[in-house]
């Protein structure tokens, strides 16, 4: 098959790429960065060099393409960034159409099923939306529970204050999705037909953070660690004097906000808790305390 996908070479897609080359197909790999173009191509695909919001691009890219993975980042601009996400998955659907894709897969997220209340998710709830308009395409969704790899942000936090948490309790259930097992789902999927328009959900285990912590904090030495529950406006401070703009700030702090309120999981536990992937919490722990010995 020729297969296109996006997302560069992230925690899902430089996985991704290495299954679909090793199953003997032709991949097109889209990136916005030009130094990623000797990676792309020492891996055994093509690259291609643009941006997911330039609808002549994308077309080249999609043409004679017999699928197509597509994501949307979680950010996009340092303002406005829902609608640049929206406007992306607005050009990618005019592309798909364009190219006559017949096959398309889309990373999106739990949550996305909410058209408010999710932070940085409200942006993939309306690609969403957008690829669903689409006739003669068979496309899959498959939203993603949390990644397991974002806790790694967590890391210098730990271990310059002792704090782990976010802005909801470490009681609630947690949706958990491991990279290599959505990059599992993710070409199974490009590699079959589809049906229609399908939502599915790729997640590795439930939890909470009381459990996380516990997890991380025995496999790296500090049986203490608790899970804290940040306040919404020290998180966000926090967040901006790290750096981050504060539109993504404000995002983020409203995606706990939204785990808190029941929006961003309610979907998930409500159609089956369904658990599809392999790699669990207590693997992942390992993995966390190896890169947290390297920090």
């Amino acid at each position: 098959m020729k297969i296109t996908t996006t997302g560069s070479l992230g925690n899902v897609a430089k996985p991704l790429v290495k299954k679909l080359v090793a199953a003997g197909h032709e991949v097109t790999v889209i990136s916005t960065k030009e130094d990623r173009k000797n990676e792309i191509e020492e891996l055994g695909a093509k690259a291609a060099i643009g941006s997911i919001s330039d609808v002549t691009f994308l077309t080249e890219a999609f043409n004679g393409a017999d699928a197509v993975y597509t994501m949307m980042p979680p950010s996009m601009g340092a303002i406005n960034m829902i609608r640049n996400i929206a406007d992306a998955g607005h050009a990618n659907a005019q592309a798909i159409k364009a190219a006559s894709v017949p096959r398309v897969v889309m990373l999106s997220s739990v949550g996305a099923d909410a058209p408010e209340g999710t932070g940085p998710v409200k942006g993939v709830h309306r690609v969403e939306q957008i690829l669903s308009q689409l006739n003669g395409v068979n496309i899959t969704v498959l939203r993603s529970g949390f990644f397991l790899v974002n806790f790694f942000r967590d890391i210098p936090l730990i271990k310059n204050r002792g704090i782990f948490g976010n802005n909801y309790s470490g009681d609630d259930e947690l949706a958990l999705t491991h990279s290599d097992d959505l990059s599992s789902a993710i070409a199974d999927e490009l590699q079959t037909k589809g049906n229609g328009f399908e939502v599915k959900y790729v997640v590795s285990d439930i939890s909470t953070g009381n459990k996380i912590a516990t997890l991380f904090g025995k496999a790296i030495g500090k049986p203490e660690l608790t899970w804290t529950e940040i306040p919404d406006e020290q998180l966000k401070q926090g967040m901006l004097s790290g750096g981050l703009p504060p539109e993504l700030a404000g995002l983020i702090t409203e995606l706990g906000q939204g785990v808190k309120a029941g929006i961003v999981m309610k979907d998930f536990f409500e159609k089956g808790r369904q658990v599809t992937g392999k790699i669990k919490q207590e693997q992942f722990a390992e993995e966390f305390k190896s890169r947290y010995e390297q920090a």
